[in-house]
């Protein structure tokens, strides 16, 4: 018997017969006190929106100190998670790679060396690194200079064998994938900017000085991986209507729109074919900057040999130190990466299915009833992801005894904090209110999906960990309700002074989001 279940059985045994059903709304496995009564009314009536008919809720709340259940309505209704699926990866990850794990990035050469000719190729080995910047590869690009090289008679080779060739998650759609947030995985990847968005590039349209010009458009990095097809127009006033799609299928960027003389330029991340080949673009405008011409040509794909001599190498920041961009502003990339990179260093194998295998077996350890739900990727994309309110909160439970526990815990986006990478995706929620600054918790968003789990602390000093999965609503947005149960626990008290009132706690507004993509994630906000 699992061990939530036992701990359920047991209590009810005690229960008199006027005890609440278990599973029904607002039923726990202890006797109500006046404070819980209370809070059940609250979030009872939080869950009565409007906007929630003909949808589905499964929300946990529990005390981690007293192992106690706050609230439970639909604990056990697997639901869709969406990002808060990267709760049991991120853990994982920290779990079975440990917090100082990094990638490394190497160039190697194989063949003769006589002076700074080299009668071979130059292997550029990706480790699965997904902050890869363009000023890293420059900086190989320098050492490789620096260790003699000048001429390369053979090929430039890419080797992204670390991992699989599979670069989309399994079960995410086709429409997705020319978006920042659905971009392929590669062991060999660029990273545009400090984000660390791995296997895009920022394509910016800035306008012309005069009106039926066509507005200048450049990527950062610099690199002719993609082709440009420039169809917008410089018009004399009016709004910015700038469109910047990706063909699917290939690396055609196509710019529509208008933008009006004197306007700021328009930028969006786009995501590009073949990571691998981008990297390796990359990194041969690099090398000739820095005089080292390779004659060959490059090719994607080939391990790089045993034999081959070491001559450049970037270790990336440690894995604690990259949980702040992969949790703050919900990475799907770095979730994937990571588990790739988790099936790769325990069984050898670096595909989703190894890690998945591994990420199972480690959140089965902390507690999770494994049988009682699916995941299949790491980001949380997949609809196919499945996943009770009641399992999340037993994990929430279980990690607060890791070693890593603080890192994790100050990596999650905190409630009302306007910093982006203190904030990160919460950092425009529920400010002003008691949960500001309290609430450390991993938002979720899909189209008809909204979840929010993670920790609160009580107005009694209570941590209580929570699990909030809305499925299947037609309004624009539910996280408002979210909110509302949030500012709820942190005004809770247990011996019945809680200012948690039957009526809901109000809360600032959130900004909206667009509808139209998967995600509905405008870049600079996620959610």
């Amino acid at each position: 018997m699992h061990r939530r279940q036992f701990v359920r059985a047991l209590a009810l045994l005690t229960l008199v017969a006027t005890a609440a059903t278990a599973g029904a709304p607002g039923a726990t496995a202890e006797s109500p006190t006046p404070a819980t009564t209370r809070l059940h009314d609250t979030i009872d009536t939080i869950l009565a929106d409007a906007r929630l008919n003909g949808a589905q809720a499964s929300v946990v709340v529990v005390d981690t100190g007293t192992g106690q259940t706050l609230y439970d309505r639909n604990g056990d209704r697997r639901l869709i998670p969406a990002s808060n699926t990267k709760l049991m990866t991120s853990t994982a990850a920290l779990g079975l790679l440990g917090p100082g794990h990094r990638f490394t990035t190497d160039v190697h050469t194989s063949g003769k060396r006589r002076a700074g000719l080299l009668s071979g190729n130059l292997y550029l080995r990706g480790g699965g690194d997904p902050t890869m910047l363009a000023a890293d590869y420059d900086a190989l690009a320098a050492q490789v200079a620096a260790d003699g090289v000048r001429v390369v008679t053979g090929n430039l080779v890419a080797d992204d064998t670390r991992y699989d060739s599979t670069r989309l998650g399994p079960d995410w759609t086709w429409d997705d994938e020319p978006y920042y947030y659905a971009a392929q995985v590669s062991a060999l990847t660029v990273a545009p900017d400090t984000d660390y968005d791995a296997g895009t590039v920022i394509v910016r349209a800035t306008p012309a000085g005069r009106a039926g010009a066509p507005p200048a458009v450049d990527t950062t990095p610099p690199t002719g991986y993609v082709r440009v097809e420039n169809r917008a127009v410089t018009v004399a006033e009016g709004e910015t209507s700038i469109s910047i799609e990706r063909e699917h299928g290939g690396n055609t960027v196509v710019v529509t729109g208008q933008i009006a003389v004197g306007s700021a330029p328009a930028s969006d991340w786009v995501t590009v074919w073949e990571p691998t080949g981008y990297a390796a673009d990359v990194f041969r405008a690099a090398l000739h900057r820095h005089g080292v011409r390779v004659i060959g040509r490059t090719v994607l794909g080939q391990p790089t040999p045993e034999t081959a001599h070491p001559v450049a190498r970037h270790d990336s920041m440690s894995l604690g130190e990259l949980m702040t961009p992969f949790l703050k502003l919900s990475n799907n990339g770095h979730a994937e990466v990571l588990t790739k990179e988790i099936g790769r260093v325990l069984s050898g194998s670096g595909t989703w299915t190894a890690g998945m295998t591994a990420i199972s077996e480690y959140v089965a350890d902390t507690g999770m009833d494994t049988g009682r739900l699916r995941q299949r990727d790491g980001s949380g994309l997949s609809r196919r992801n499945l996943v009770p309110a009641a399992e999340f909160v037993d994990l929430l439970s279980a990690v607060r005894s890791a070693p890593w526990f603080e890192t994790w815990y100050a990596a999650l986006p905190i409630a009302g904090q306007p910093e982006r990478f203190v904030g990160g995706t919460l950092r425009s929620r529920m400010a002003g209110t008691p949960a500001a600054g309290n609430v450390h918790a991993k938002t979720g968003s899909l189209t008809g999906v909204s979840g929010l789990s993670g920790y609160v602390t009580s107005a009694d000093g209570r941590l209580l960990a929570f699990a909030i999965l809305l499925n299947n609503y037609l309004t624009a947005s539910v996280k408002p309700l979210e909110d509302q149960i949030a500012v709820a626990l942190a005004g809770f008290r247990a011996d019945g002074t809680n200012t948690a009132r039957t009526a809901p706690p109000a809360v600032p507004e959130t900004p909206r989001t667009p509808e139209g993509v998967e995600c509905s994630w405008v870049k600079p906000i996620t959610c």
